[in-house]
């Protein structure tokens, strides 16, 4: 805990004072830009690896990038999403896997899982991407089911959010747009889903070209 409370301190002392101005503003309300969805892991760092300010990113977090269906059930997730959309109205919703998730590990072996029942049954909400793996994947290697599972645990995630009602409200309205990235931890590489090639494919200044241009046609249909 030593590093935690020196990192608090150099904040208060070194950074803060920098940025008072920005704070200052965000004191009053946020209006971020999206809602980031990604796993809990500690080596993904969603404001780092996006450069994103505070204020501009809303993050929800979770082992495995998991968003349960819409149910009657209230949890943190269902709530956290309704919140982002109905009353933050963010125009985008990120769903952002990761290499070497333990989340996806887990999944592919459940029977690893006896010693963490709560664990195990939240990955429940991944069963169909982990039968989608074994079906179109299962005579790859290990790792290349890791990986694939990741991609079609993000796809699968991205289904779960069109469930939710201000969700698929919104999406219906052009309110709002749905991404599909994995972040490769080794490499530094984010990978997006393009639904014209059903592949995920690095991040480049055309792809951020389009995804502006998307953005910005939702905004002027807001």
């Amino acid at each position: 805990m030593e590093q935690i409370f020196e990192g608090i301190l150099r904040f208060q002392e070194d950074i803060f004072p920098k940025r008072k101005e920005l704070f200052e503003k965000l004191a009053s309300g946020q209006q971020p830009q999206a809602l980031f969805i990604t796993c809990a892991d500690s080596r993904v760092d969603p404001s780092l690896v996006t450069q994103a300010d505070p204020g501009e990113l809303f993050i929800c977090r979770n082992a495995g990038n998991i968003v349960p269906p819409h149910t009657n059930h209230t949890g943190g997730m269902t709530a956290s999403i309704e919140f982002a959309v109905a009353a933050l109205q963010v125009p985008h919703i990120v769903v952002c896997g990761h290499t070497d998730c333990g989340a996806m590990k887990g999944a592919l072996a459940p029977e690893g899982l006896d010693a963490l029942p709560h664990v195990s049954e939240w990955l429940y909400h991944s069963r169909a991407a982990v039968q989608v793996t074994n079906e179109l994947f299962g005579d790859e290697s290990k790792a290349e089911q890791l990986r694939r599972l990741t991609e079609q645990n993000v796809l699968l995630q991205l289904q779960h959010l069109r469930t939710h009602p201000y969700v698929a409200s919104a999406l219906a309205a052009g309110k709002v747009e749905l991404h599909g990235w994995v972040f490769d931890i080794e490499t530094g590489n984010m990978l997006a889903y393009d639904e014209s090639t059903d592949t995920f494919e690095p991040i480049t200044q055309r792809h951020v070209k389009d995804t502006i241009d998307n953005g910005e046609t939702v905004a002027a249909r807001s």
